[in-house]
């Protein structure tokens, strides 16, 4: 099973498992990531995965040829 090493918005570093959803890792890594519909149509748990807009409850972690991802929060006025 292949890990890529995920770089969070406060700075901090984890490694988890290509294909972990992205609300159980961030829970691993002590991030909290804002959910609402828990089923993708609402648009809270919405996060930036090396600059591709993703939302968290519904995706998994991607791999990634350099074998690192950059997750940025992303802003959304009415959450």
């Amino acid at each position: 099973m292949s890990t890529v090493r995920i770089q969070w918005p406060d700075g901090r570093n984890s490694e988890h498992a290509v294909g972990l959803d992205w609300l159980a890792a961030a829970k691993a890594a002590g991030v909290s990531i804002p959910t609402g519909c828990m089923g993708g149509s609402c648009g809270a748990c919405e996060i930036e995965v090396n600059g591709t807009i993703v939302r968290a409850c519904i995706s998994t972690v991607p791999g990634s040829p350099s074998g690192e991802l950059q997750v940025e929060f992303s802003s959304d006025p009415y959450w």
